[in-house]
């Protein structure tokens, strides 16, 4: 008898820590792959999306797709400002800055026809900075004017350390996946406010039916009371 006692609180145990154990831990989580079957079918919205987060995110800094920024060193040749790539990634100073926010007045708001225009027209790089400077902006209708005589030089360029160049990308990747993590959280709450408000206004109408149901029957008790009263009164004076 003691054993069997014994055996049902081990029983009674089990189940009740096993209510306590996450579903993700009592269960194996389903492993997905990937169904090769559609992929032709995608293919070219996948290469449509690559091309306008490239064209997106080609003047900022802050994307991987800017990269190309901290290899251009500004050169003053005579009157004239030259961009020169170098080997390596350099420092970041105003140079850089200079060349991004000289690329985002070209770019602009312009990026989804750049996009369009290179994935509808696949165009060789003499085909796509003429239709960019010409036909798209007018960065290249007229010649740059003479650099002044008195500007002042810009920095020196510095080649940046290895180590640093892949630290700063290994940042970078890390901060995209907090933001879209983040942009799938509040993407969630949105869901979950709206969910909330829908249940909270059906809560309030079935609340104003119970009421007005309510009033209704206390209505009806009234006017069948005063109905009995009348007639009451009218057998009294007979």
């Amino acid at each position: 008898m003691a054993n069997m006692k014994q055996i049902l609180i081990v029983l009674v145990t089990l189940l009740v820590v096993s209510t306590w154990v996450p579903v993700s831990f009592s269960a194996k989580k389903p492993v997905f792959a990937a169904r090769k079957e559609d992929i032709p079918f995608i293919k070219c919205q996948i290469t449509e999306y690559q091309i306008i987060e490239l064209a997106e995110n080609v003047c900022n800094l802050k994307k991987e797709e800017a990269d190309w920024i901290m290899k251009i060193d500004i050169v003053e040749q005579g009157d004239k400002l030259e961009l020169v790539e170098q080997d390596t990634e350099g420092q970041c100073n105003s140079e850089c800055k200079t060349i991004e926010q000289a690329c985002e007045q070209v770019v602009g708001y312009s990026d989804t026809d750049i996009a369009e225009y290179i994935f509808s027209s696949k165009p060789d790089v003499d085909s796509l900075v003429n239709y960019l400077c010409k036909d798209l902006t007018n960065s290249c209708r007229k010649k740059p004017p003479p650099v002044p005589k008195d500007r002042t030089p810009g920095e020196p360029f510095v080649p940046k350390p290895a180590k640093d160049a892949e630290m700063e990308k290994i940042l970078r990747s890390m901060e995209a996946k907090v933001m879209r993590g983040k942009e799938s959280r509040n993407d969630d709450w949105k869901q979950k406010i709206t969910e909330g408000l829908k249940n909270t206004g059906e809560t309030l109408k079935r609340h104003a039916n119970k009421v007005s149901n309510r009033l209704r029957q206390w209505w009806k008790r009234i006017k069948a009371a005063r109905t009995n009263k009348n007639s009451n009164a009218g057998k009294l004076e007979l």
